[in-house]
């Protein structure tokens, strides 16, 4: 949604106005439809999840970009011709950034660390986000920005809302303090009346992991994960900004940005 209204001059996602990433030219991929959690927010359906026979190399995920966005965004130079510009067209077709974010948990792809540095080395921004699971994997990886998420304030609750398959919540806690050794992120997911509470549990382990940013984004009623959830789980955005106001206020973080379409703000680290 994000790339066309780019596309056609419109607004971009909010990843541009806190870090500048044209949304025309940024591609989101998976190598690996696989996860290892079941969060009830997910819009992705884990309920049907496709076997995987093989894995993908890097070398081929690469060459098919091309023709997988010039697919994407089919059509929008000739039917919307009078809001397309050709400029714009050529960019979209020539993305410089990768968002590995797409479906599944992209650190069971066991080649992770080689299909970034391929893709650093032909000249992406690459995005790498992660339900930080797999801390081992992380740390073998170099993207430009690494966002780990941090769904819950204790392991208890992370249980309730993530429902992961094994038992993962100190592996979420080592992910995280591999984060003040690069550019990094902590998103946090807010839902409703299932892990918006103990701002001050949230802060603390913010504290700890060193991320230069963090996201707090507000639920949004979308996809399969209206089967699970309802749309009073989907706070406003004066309740996002409201709980990032707290955490900022038991941190080193203040708020940087927010975006009110997408619920989301943005608090960077002061150091």
């Amino acid at each position: 949604m994000w790339c066309k209204r780019a596309l056609q001059g419109g607004d971009m996602c909010y990843k541009h106005q806190f870090y500048g990433i044209d949304s025309h030219r940024c591609v989101q991929l998976t190598p690996t439809l696989a996860c290892n959690q079941r969060c009830l927010f997910c819009w992705r359906s884990f309920e049907h999840e496709m076997a995987e026979k093989e894995e993908c190399s890097p070398e081929t995920i690469l060459a098919g970009i091309p023709a997988f966005q010039k697919k994407a965004l089919a059509g929008y130079n000739a039917v919307l011709e009078n809001t397309v510009t050709e400029e714009k067209w050529k960019e979209a077709l020539d993305p410089k950034h990768v968002a590995i974010s797409l479906s599944g948990e992209p650190t069971l792809y066991s080649q992770l660390p080689e299909l970034i540095d391929l893709f650093n080395r032909e000249g992406y921004t690459t995005f790498l986000v992660s339900n930080g699971t797999n801390p081992a994997m992380l740390e073998k990886c170099n993207p430009y920005q690494m966002y780990v998420s941090l769904d819950a304030p204790d392991k208890e609750t992370y249980q309730a809302v993530c429902h992961p398959t094994g038992d993962y919540w100190d592996r979420v806690r080592g992910s995280l303090s591999l984060l003040g050794q690069r550019r990094s992120a902590v998103r946090i997911t807010l839902v409703r009346g299932l892990n918006d509470f103990a701002t001050e549990k949230y802060a603390a382990i913010l504290q700890d992991s060193g991320a230069r940013f963090v996201e707090v984004k507000g639920y949004m009623f979308l996809g399969y994960s209206r089967n699970r959830l309802k749309r009073e789980n989907m706070p406003e955005h004066d309740t996002v900004r409201s709980f990032a106001e707290k955490i900022a206020e038991s941190s080193d973080y203040t708020i940087k940005d927010e975006n009110r379409l997408s619920r989301v703000v943005c608090l960077e680290r002061v150091t």
